[in-house]
């Protein structure tokens, strides 16, 4: 695991410094670790000039724009953040994050930035408790942190995608087998034990209490290698009236299967109570 600040010096170490200019020949990976930079250093002046005017917020936390991403660096600056795994794909950077807030909150993220021109243009969030007794014993950012540089990203991303299309949006739970490795599936949700065993056993309490999931629209993954992030809007809850839902989930691909997966699923998020009317996605 790497933290925020080893995070920002090993990129520095490779070109990457605080500036007060936008450099559009920056890596979105580059861009992403400088604004960091600043934001550590307080450095006002260079957040101002690597984050567009109109940046488009989608996190509940922050209003829209350059102002209210300014709003929330004291926040920021006083948490402790560390960082897991990281994921680049064309413009987007993904970031799994835990924060370790000033009031002794810990919570788990997944972060993602959209890059243009050298300065952050659009940020997605998700954010959950962190939960430290698990079924499967495994924590919710534990496992293989690196991307496999001789995996197949177009591949991994189409396998998460049906799988995503299929079984989470069609409810095909039958076809499981055609998209999670039957010999190795290790799981972080903190409600489901490892394996398609373990899945088998969660559905199976979920209809036992009368409640249920399902994803309606999964409109933005980042795919790197081996890890596949998607997020999704769905619903949660009793089957009668089931409430909105937010879901974030990264898989990892090995062989052909989904070998691994991580989650955050937001308490309750609200789009009506969003600071800003860009949605969570």
């Amino acid at each position: 695991m790497l933290s925020r600040f080893l995070l920002v010096a090993s990129l520095s170490a490779c070109g990457t410094s605080q500036r007060t200019t936008p450099d559009p020949a920056a890596t979105p990976l580059e861009v992403v670790s400088a604004v960091f930079d600043a934001v550590t250093e307080g450095d006002e002046a260079s957040i101002r000039a690597l984050v567009r005017e109109d940046y488009i917020q989608h996190s509940a936390l922050a209003e829209d724009g350059i102002e209210g991403f300014i709003g929330i660096v004291d926040l920021l600056r006083a948490s402790e953040i560390t960082t897991h795994r990281v994921l680049t794909q064309d413009d987007l950077v993904a970031l799994h994050q835990t924060y370790a807030l000033p009031d002794g909150q810990r919570l788990v993220a997944f972060d993602v930035f959209r890059v243009e021109g050298g300065q952050l243009a659009e940020h997605w969030d998700a954010l959950q408790p962190e939960v430290t007794e698990t079924v499967s014993g495994r924590s919710m950012v534990d496992g293989p942190t690196q991307v496999d540089p001789l995996a197949n990203t177009a591949e991994s991303q189409a396998l998460v995608e049906g799988f995503v299309r299929v079984v989470l949006s069609e409810g095909n739970f039958d076809r499981l087998g055609e998209f999670i490795s039957e010999a190795s599936y290790a799981q972080h949700n903190p409600a489901i034990d490892d394996g398609l065993v373990g899945l088998g056993a969660f559905a199976a309490s979920l209809a036992e209490q009368g409640l249920g999931f399902g994803y309606t629209r999964s409109p933005l993954v980042v795919a790197e290698g081996d890890f596949v992030l998607v997020g999704s809007e769905g619903f949660s809850g009793p089957t009668d009236a089931p409430p909105f839902a937010i879901f974030y989930d990264l898989f990892r691909v090995e062989g052909g299967r989904i070998v691994e997966h991580w989650d955050v699923l937001p308490p309750s998020p609200d789009p009506a109570a969003l600071p800003h009317g860009n949605g969570f996605f």
